[in-house]
């Protein structure tokens, strides 16, 4: 099922779920069809991944479709080469996420994106957090990144802390 072409049908689950929510539909259990759901999960993402995505592009603008499909590539990516197409099958409970006022470096939200982005790669996000939420978002162009550059960094840099607080300071034009 993890076919190369496997972007086009998430774009048009994304278009046809934002259109059904334009309309009235809210809820990840409602939104998408038991295909669209076996679809979803074959490439990593979850149902309630792609609603939080599709519910802040009709209510806010973003993320773009565009920046939902590279995050679904690089946690499909991520799925195929890191985790050898076998899912963990964990869910991280929210309470062990760092709360949105602590700080690594003076930079508040720093500790929670980063167990946001880590938990994502994984796919072990609760149905209650979203990496790239709101929050996210503007702490992300807050130094003068996104959700897909930070998703890859978090990536790279695996468990050294330290990587990404060099990035993030070097963004935020801080030393």
């Amino acid at each position: 099922m993890l076919t190369v072409d496997w972007e086009p049908r998430f774009r048009r689950i994304f278009d046809l779920a934002a259109t059904n929510y334009r309309a009235g539909v809210r809820g990840a259990d409602v939104l998408f069809d038991t295909a669209e759901v076996a679809f979803l999960h074959s490439i990593g993402c979850r149902p309630q991944e792609l609603y939080d995505f599709v519910e802040d592009w009709c209510e806010y603008g973003e993320p773009t479709p565009d920046v939902a499909v590279k995050l679904a590539a690089i946690r499909r990516n991520y799925l195929l080469t890191e985790q050898h197409g076998r899912p963990t099958g964990r869910v991280q409970p929210a309470d062990t996420f760092p709360p949105k006022d602590a700080e690594i470096g003076g930079f508040p939200w720093l500790p929670r994106i980063i167990a946001k982005a880590r938990a994502k790669l994984r796919g072990e996000l609760p149905p209650e957090l979203m990496y790239g939420c709101a929050g996210d978002r503007r702490f992300l162009r807050d130094i003068g990144s996104d959700p897909v550059e930070f998703l890859r960094l978090v990536w790279q840099a695996e468990n050294n802390d330290e990587r990404i607080l060099e990035f993030v300071r070097q963004r935020a034009g801080r030393r």
